[in-house]
């Protein structure tokens, strides 16, 4: 077999980068695009761009739509995405901003990301408090995303069509009698958590258990993770939760996302 010549492999590098360009406009602007105008946002000519597509197509990271052939971005894109998240080492550089967290509210904290419909816990530090109450959620546990603040707030920020995607393949199931169970509520939920930009869990999954989540960006402002407090209804008064720990919680999220490169200023 004869080795690749330096041209070989300039041709390979320029494919890959083009292919990538691809990628990054479709997630960029987060909507089905036509040939024309992803050829116009990456400068290359339609009939590298058709080439291109039609890999990526094969490859499952791009799909076309058949009503308006247009082409958007797969879920497989958001898979590697979470994969690569594992790889990095959020988990330490949160861990000591948890560990202020539960010293200055004395609640349990989480941290989470979202794996397709589920949440998963990377890390927790359980309240000290004498009243303090089982959940579900433990570190390397899953749960469902519809029903704790975490995974609502986490939903609440994905582009619109892998939103809709994600909502379609979830699993409404009741836990309480605080559990939104319907599409359309989850979607007006979802909605007010990105206005506000923090999420509850007021006995949604667990019954006398208020939580609070918010998100964790990172350097180019995308979510990539919740952070959450969590305790008893019986001492998770609303005035607490609004006035004090809603504050907390978005106050070391933010701080977390600026360990993680996150610059407001600049997004």
């Amino acid at each position: 077999m004869s080795r690749p010549t330096q041209n070989d492999d300039i041709k390979t590098v320029q494919a890959v980068e083009r292919a990538l360009s691809l990628l990054e406009v479709l997630a960029k602007v987060g909507a089905p695009m036509t040939v024309t105008d992803l050829a116009e946002h990456t400068k290359l000519n339609i009939s590298t761009v058709h080439r291109l597509l039609s890999t990526l197509i094969v490859r499952g990271f791009v799909e076309q739509e058949k009503t308006s052939s247009k082409y958007k971005l797969t879920m497989k894109m958001f898979e590697i995405g979470n994969a690569a998240l594992y790889n990095t080492d959020i988990k330490t550089i949160a861990r000591p901003f948890l560990e202020e967290l539960v010293e200055r509210c004395n609640e349990t904290v989480n941290l989470a990301i979202l794996d397709g419909s589920e949440v998963v816990y990377l890390d927790q530090i359980e309240s000290t408090n004498m009243v303090i109450v089982k959940m579900f959620a433990k570190a390397g546990s899953r749960g469902p995303a519809h029903c704790t603040s975490t995974g609502k707030t986490l939903l609440a920020y994905l582009p619109d069509n892998l939103q809709d995607k994600l909502l379609a393949q979830l699993n409404l199931v009741q836990y309480t009698n605080e559990t939104i169970v319907e599409i359309d509520k989850l979607k007006k939920e979802l909605e007010r958590v990105k206005q506000q930009g923090y999420a509850f869990d007021l006995g949604e999954r667990d019954e006398g258990v208020r939580c609070v989540a918010a998100p964790v960006k990172n350097y180019e402002g995308e979510i990539v993770a919740a952070i959450s407090a969590s305790g008893p209804s019986s001492r998770i008064t609303n005035y607490y939760l609004n006035n004090e720990l809603v504050p907390l919680v978005l106050e070391i999220a933010g701080k977390i996302s600026a360990k993680l490169g996150y610059n407001a200023t600049k997004v």
